[in-house]
């Protein structure tokens, strides 16, 4: 792995809500801003509802890193496509989180005392 993306996969992990689920969003096929905020309103059960600034400020970062690319430019709507960056950043960002649940389980009964 390369030094930049090593500095990227640095500034991502750990992520924010947002950008997990931007690229997961991702991960099985390109789509849309609105794809995007349809597809996290629904596996989240409608807790968690992007607005569009919110959403679109982080792939203007994702852009820029280079963990996403726009896939397709129709007449004002952009498909956005996962990048092999992308989907090494959220690998490392679902090892962290798995290991936090482990742990968290592991020590629940220490938690609760």
């Amino acid at each position: 792995m390369t030094a930049p993306a090593d500095k990227v996969i640095k500034k991502y992990v750990p992520m924010s809500e947002t950008a997990f689920y931007i690229l997961l969003s991702l991960f099985k096929q390109p789509q849309h801003g609105y794809g995007i905020v349809k597809y996290v309103e629904s596996i989240t059960s409608g807790r968690l509802k992007l607005g569009s600034g919110t959403i679109y400020g982080t792939i203007t970062k994702m852009l820029k890193d280079h963990l996403i690319v726009v896939y397709a430019n129709e007449e004002r709507k952009k498909t956005y496509e996962i990048t092999e960056l992308g989907k090494t950043v959220l690998q490392k960002e679902k090892t962290r989180l798995e290991e936090l649940y482990t742990n968290a389980m592991a020590h629940w009964g220490d938690i609760n005392e």
